[in-house]
């Protein structure tokens, strides 16, 4: 098995603006866990970015401070930055060339948002024939509510693990995922 750690939109916005992640408040200090091991072990780590691309969007614009990497994440060691203007990380990114060229027949996924950008990479992975590990508490989100109704954050992240753990990823926790990296479990 040969992975590579996603981390998909660590990013200012997140942190400090519209789209505070708020559940599980652990999930920062669980990325960058995840970043630790992953290059204690060898495994590639790349970094995902997200930019908006709609006329007027502030969320996420090139240069703004919501699309900056959060500093944090951006000083550990990676092997390249990802930029994607889709929720999925494969989208017109030239990711899953960068994957083969490795020879990554297994995904890790952590970062944010659990139902939008982390769900559909993890999607768009098995489609292509990647085995996902989908980190539970190193993913994260906040409460959604539009037209449809209204979610709570806790609620929402839940639900999108019962649905990766049905069909589209092992789910399992940061703590886990570094045992077996360690291979202690």
């Amino acid at each position: 098995m040969k992975r590579a750690l996603l981390v998909i939109d660590v990013q200012e916005e997140y942190f400090s603006g519209a789209l505070p992640v708020t559940y599980p408040a652990n999930s920062f200090s669980n990325i960058l866990a995840a970043v630790d091991a992953a290059n204690e072990h060898r495994v590639p780590v790349i970094l995902i970015r997200h930019e908006a691309t709609q006329p007027g969007a502030t969320a996420f614009a090139r240069n703004s401070r919501g699309w900056t990497i959060w500093e944090e994440l951006l000083a550990k060691d990676h092997l390249r930055i990802v930029d994607k203007n889709m929720p999925g990380s494969f989208t017109g990114t030239g990711l899953e060339e960068i994957l083969r060229n490795l020879g990554v027949d297994t995904l890790v996924i952590c970062g944010y948002m659990t139902q939008m950008c982390c769900d559909t990479t993890a999607r768009q992975a098995v489609h292509l024939g990647f085995a996902v590990e989908f980190l539970s508490d190193a993913t994260g989100t906040l409460t959604v509510e539009n037209g449809a109704g209204k979610i709570a954050a806790g609620d929402l992240h839940r639900a999108i693990l019962i649905t990766q753990a049905m069909r589209f990823s092992r789910v399992i926790t940061t703590e886990e995922w570094i045992l077996r990296l360690a291979g202690r479990e």
